[in-house]
């Protein structure tokens, strides 16, 4: 994919690049917001600007992009891209944006590098940066295609239900009263709000309801800030938006889907409000029929904080083969287990193709105990809420 000369370029300047990377991506976000405020405003998530986890996504993916290149000459890393590309299709990235950021990174590696960035070594990653861009861009392309269009659809708030203290469930349905296209289940939607101070902030959130109904469901968390403040739009959401209001959702996107063989074995691990991709998967699956082993693991502070409890409990039931195993670091009731998730003593069948979402952390130790117990690695699929830094570090 590299030409020979940029890749021996890239291989022997990936050191200091990759050094300096996370000051280059302070650098260009700076020039671009200061240029673009909108881009701020708009489109991008002020939160995780200001948590500089954002900052730390974009790092490191252009190194792993970069690496995986030497690594793999003959080979394009597309579980990588095709998770950016759901997101960017989400939030309604134009081809012509690339050039935008083009402009700001690579005016952000000269103000870092200085003098390092002769004229061979801004041609290598200019090299990199588009084979990635372009890249994205025809999957983003085919991903419109697929949706029917990038743009945003209003959509009505009929229900509002309270799952938890923290957890808000709304039900819409298009507020032109077309129809309501199919999604798989797995994926997720972007919501666009105005926020108090003008701005327009989006954020994902993954479809709770079964694929195929009338209305869409989705499943919001309020984000309380600790060292940070609360979360923009969860905090909006959860105090502003009531039956009768109406929002911008996207059409469905993301990769964690089901998939393979109906007899394959599944596994269905989240915590927190992670489940909430796990809903729509078992609510897929129980309409479908699906006959093979299916186990499902969560775990929560408490049971009552356990969003989507009886969902949870009412789909894995409706499975001729099920297992469900519910932890709780308090409070746990008769029928299940207290602490964080474990899965020593839960079987695991042979063959199983497992599905992640939660915290990092959790995720990764579910990850080491599947790989333990035999699954493979790429039988392990997973969801990160928010900035990928698992898909960035590898």
């Amino acid at each position: 994919m590299l030409t020979e000369q940029s890749a021996a370029t890239v291989r022997a300047t990936l050191p200091a690049v990759g050094a300096a990377i996370g000051e280059i991506t302070e650098r260009f976000y700076a020039r671009l917001f200061d240029a673009h405020p909108d881009l701020l405003r708009n489109l991008f998530n002020r939160g995780n600007q200001a948590s500089g986890t954002q900052k730390q996504a974009l790092a490191g993916s252009i190194a792993a992009f970069a690496t995986h290149l030497l690594d793999h000459p003959d080979r394009r890393p597309d579980a990588m891209l095709g998770r950016i590309a759901h997101k960017h299709a989400s939030l309604g990235v134009a081809p012509e944006q690339y050039d935008v950021v083009h402009e700001h990174l690579f005016a952000a590696i000269a103000e870092v590098l200085g003098e390092a960035v002769t004229p061979e070594v801004a041609a290598a990653w200019d090299e990199v940066y588009w084979l990635m861009a372009n890249a994205l861009i025809a999957i983003e392309k085919r991903l419109y295609e697929e949706s029917g269009g990038p743009g945003p659809r209003a959509w009505e708030v009929v229900e509002r239900v309270e799952e938890t203290p923290d957890v808000v469930t709304f039900r819409l349905r298009p507020a032109d009263g077309g129809p309501v296209a199919g999604f798989r289940a797995g994926q997720y939607v972007s919501v666009g709000v105005t926020l108090s101070d003008g701005a327009r902030q989006i954020r994902q959130y993954s479809l709770t309801g079964a694929p195929g109904e009338a209305v869409r469901q989705i499943s919001v968390k309020r984000v309380r800030g600790e060292a940070t403040p609360d979360g923009e739009v969860s905090h909006h959401l959860h105090t502003r938006v009531r039956p009768g209001d109406v929002l911008e959702l996207s059409e469905p996107y993301g990769d964690l889907v089901l998939a393979g063989d109906p007899d394959t074995p599944l596994l269905l691990a989240s915590a927190g409000i992670g489940v909430t991709p796990m809903i729509a998967m078992l609510a897929d699956l129980a309409a479908g029929g699906h006959g093979a082993p299916v186990t499902v693991v969560h775990g929560d502070r408490s049971p009552a904080d356990h969003a989507l409890r009886a969902d949870h409990t009412a789909y894995a039931e409706k499975l001729p083969d099920t297992s469900a195993h519910f932890f709780y670091e308090r409070d746990a009731e008769p029928g299940t287990r207290t602490g964080l998730v474990d899965l020593t003593g839960i079987a695991v069948h042979p063959g199983t193709r497992a599905y992640l979402c939660g915290p990092l952390p959790f995720m990764r130790a579910i990850r080491t105990q599947l790989i333990e117990k035999g699954v493979s690695p790429a039988d392990i699929h997973y969801e990160v809420f928010g900035p990928d830094l698992w898909l960035a570090q590898g």
